[in-house]
């Protein structure tokens, strides 16, 4: 940038958006000459790094989470908040460069890891996130951690985490490009001020509605009881634990279970189903064992079955380890409050129904020397079953979703906020993140700049 340019004052951005929000569409024109990087301060930068780690350190590996420097983590093992964020707002190229303060540091004594995170930057530009790692006292500057899909609310983003990260993680490969937990950068709340008095009135809303609405629904669903012709249960057991066997061991499939994105499908033996009596009950085939010879446990569960009746149910299993079997162990409990029974195009889907562990299921992951990591009432896997009722009817495709628990950013990010406002400038195409506008809007507007603004006419679809 010329040192005439860079003496030039940076542009009134606040006065900018709350032009355009008073106007509505209004159209920014900014003049080149003006552009300047406005700094940012007090952002927050949330984000879990990847939930399924977090659960292996705490839980398999007896380690612990510790957060410093300012971080904070959200209860329950949640997501991490790095605070004081601060960086620039880049006017030409509409990126944000943010650094944070806090650390977070994983270890276990039992398998032999610490691992330092910390000095976390995001950088929208390039849609990265670096991390300062230090391992056995030595510390990497800047480690690419992950790549971010970066849009403008900047609100549970989705990342991807790079091979550098399975390096520190001690992954072994299975973390490099696996998906991260979703980050959202929080902007500083502005000062508020009262909002000034529309100067336009907004239209009256239509007298009659543009179409007509049909007399009946378009097609009835099927809801008398049908003879169950094929079906299958999708279930990954737990994710955190498949992520763990993964990272020495190894997973074996049998007898017609076959791996889906987010764990397995268990082909139907029998079933019965009763959509008006809101009942299903049905058994499934095949085996899913689960083997890390170097920690000594081998664990098999067949026979799945679920027993299904108006808002609960139970999955059971027969589990298998080198002591014997365990039949009928009624493995977790099942939440179908919002389940459907009902039948459309010949199918009963109780889709992603939540499970948690029962006491008796949880007993099947205990040890001689600590007993069970986990315990009644932890969430497992969501469970999903598809039934079909006749010789037409198409099983549907994909699994459950990849957890049970939402990610919205009160669940998943530790309550990360949401920011409004779209963040586009007019005639430049870019799509600006949002909380960076607003806060450099208001950094700039305190240092008292000038702005230079041409409306046009506003835009028909706003």
């Amino acid at each position: 940038m010329s040192a005439h340019r860079s003496r030039r004052r940076p542009i009134a951005l606040a006065a900018a958006v709350a032009t355009a929000t008073a106007l509505g569409a209004t159209a920014l024109v900014i003049t080149p000459a003006a552009a300047a990087p406005a700094p940012l301060k007090d952002y927050k930068l949330t984000w879990g790094i990847k939930e399924s780690y977090r659960t292996y350190v705490t839980g398999i590996a007896a380690g612990k989470v510790t957060v410093a420097d300012g971080a904070e983590q959200a209860a329950n093992n949640g997501a991490f908040t790095f605070t004081a964020g601060e960086g620039t707002y880049d006017t030409d190229t509409h990126a944000v460069a943010l650094a944070f303060k806090g650390s977070v540091q994983f270890t276990s004594t039992a398998h032999g890891f610490d691992v330092k995170l910390s000095d976390f930057k995001f950088n929208s530009g390039t849609s990265t996130v670096t991390a300062d790692v230090t391992k056995s006292g030595k510390t990497e500057d800047d480690v690419p951690f992950a790549s971010v899909t970066v849009d403008r609310a900047m609100t549970n983003m989705t990342t991807k985490l790079t091979a550098e990260a399975d390096t520190a993680l001690g992954g072994g490969g299975r973390y490099t490009g696996a998906a991260g937990d979703p980050l959202t950068v929080t902007a500083p709340a502005p000062e508020t001020t009262p909002s000034p008095t529309p100067s336009v009135t907004p239209p009256a809303p239509s007298k009659t509605p543009t179409t007509k609405p049909s007399a009946t629904a378009s097609a009835t669903p099927t809801t008398a009881p049908g003879t169950v012709v094929d079906g299958k249960l999708s279930w990954g057991v737990k994710e955190s634990f498949r992520t763990y066997i993964l990272s020495g061991g190894e997973i074996k499939l049998a007898s017609g279970v076959k791996k889906n994105a987010n764990g397995f499908d268990f082909p139907l033996a029998k079933a019965t189903a009763d959509s008006a009596k809101k009942t299903v009950n049905a058994s499934f085939g095949g085996s899913v064992q689960f083997v890390y010879k170097a920690h000594g446990l081998d664990i098999k569960l067949s026979d799945v079955r679920i027993a299904a009746n108006g808002t609960k149910g139970t999955l059971s299993a027969d589990v298998t380890t080198p002591k014997g079997t365990n039949q009928d162990v009624k493995f977790a409990s099942l939440d179908l409050s919002k389940a459907s029974y009902t039948a459309v195009k010949d199918v009963i889907q109780l889709k992603n129904v939540p499970a948690k562990f029962t006491a008796a299921g949880a007993a099947q992951f205990a040890n001689d020397t600590t007993g069970s990591i986990y315990k009644a009432g932890d969430a497992i896997d969501p469970v999903t079953v598809a039934l079909t009722l006749s010789e037409d009817a198409t099983l549907p495709q994909g699994g459950t979703t990849a957890t049970a628990t939402p990610t919205t950013g009160s669940s998943t990010t530790g309550g990360a906020g949401t920011v409004g406002g779209s963040g586009e400038l007019a005639e430049t195409g870019a799509e600006t993140p949002a909380g960076a506008l607003l806060g450099a809007a208001g950094a700039i507007a305190a240092a008292g700049a000038g702005v230079v603004l041409a409306t046009r006419r506003r835009r028909t679809n706003a």
